[in-house]
């Protein structure tokens, strides 16, 4: 039994169709199970509610073997909030219940000159090392920059414009959810492997802003520029948009280690490289929307 969190998420929806496709049996927490494809709720087992709810978790983990964890976006509670403690139900319930491997969706950062300094990706990385201590076999797959964020800014493309705080000539890493899922399945699906790691999922190049841009002009005939912005000024947007000032300076955090190179540390050679690049993914994913 696979217990998969946010299977109608970015990324959960991607695990649970791979997961599908192989037959394997499932276990899904979900909160709306109405979101769910009606032929992954007719093959999979549901348990309704949040995955920070002690007696939710103790339900879904009873008799299962591996879990698929990810902390969903929650900009109202503080990043340690959001992913440490959201986590501490489960982890004390995986514990108990044995679960013997774990993949969970991390950050970059890791064994960084960042780790203690880079705002949401330092609670992310805390959130595994809790995990750590269930002793339970985990991989924290730990992501950049998702080529699938473009897709919350579709109204600034189609004005012409994406902001952002990151120099715009810095390269990084950039990941499709899709590579991410793809990623997750595989180790749910071969358990063979031991003891607790992170493995980066980078995509096949590095990318700038200025190249995003570029590539989003070329694929979609969309004339769009990055406007660089500084930290000081995107934290003060995000405040003003409804962030609580500790989250946002958080994100800010970590724009800034990634701005600093904390990204370009992952070590490509032991990483697990996604096939998407990103002028495939606007021609497929972007492209239509705008």
């Amino acid at each position: 039994m696979i217990v998969v969190t946010t299977p109608t998420g970015n990324i959960g929806r991607h695990v649970l169709g791979r997961l599908l496709d192989a037959q394997a049996t499932i276990r899904v927490i979900v909160r709306d199970p109405g979101k769910l494809p009606q032929a992954a709720r007719d093959r999979v087992e549901i348990v309704e509610g949040s995955h920070s709810d002690p007696g939710v978790v103790d339900q879904a983990f009873r008799g299962a073997q591996a879990v698929f964890w990810l902390c969903p976006p929650t900009p109202q509670k503080t990043p340690d909030a959001a992913t440490v403690e959201f986590s501490r139900p489960a982890a004390e319930a995986m514990r108990r219940h044995g679960i013997g491997h774990i993949v969970a969706l991390t950050t970059l950062g890791r064994d960084t000159p960042w780790q203690e300094k880079a705002g949401m990706a330092t609670s992310s990385i805390h959130m595994v090392d809790l995990l750590r201590e269930t002793g339970a076999a985990i991989r924290g797959l730990a992501s950049p920059g998702f080529m699938d964020n473009a897709l919350g800014l579709v109204d600034s493309l189609r004005q012409g414009h994406m902001f952002g705080a990151i120099s715009p000539d810095k390269k990084l890493p950039h990941t499709a959810v899709r590579d991410i899922g793809e990623a997750a399945a595989g180790l749910l699906l071969d358990r063979s492997w031991t003891g607790q790691i992170d493995v980066p999922v980078l995509g096949p190049e590095e990318y700038s802003y200025n190249d995003l841009a570029r590539i989003i002009s070329q694929v979609t005939s969309h004339v769009v520029r990055y406007q660089h912005v500084p930290f000081e000024t995107l934290k003060a947007r995000l405040v003003t948009s409804g962030w609580p000032d500790a989250f946002a300076q958080a994100f800010i955090d970590m724009m800034r280690a990634k701005d600093e190179g904390m990204d370009n540390m992952a070590p490509r050679a032991s990483a697990i490289i996604g096939p998407t690049r990103f002028e495939q993914w606007v021609e497929e994913e972007l492209k239509p929307v705008l």
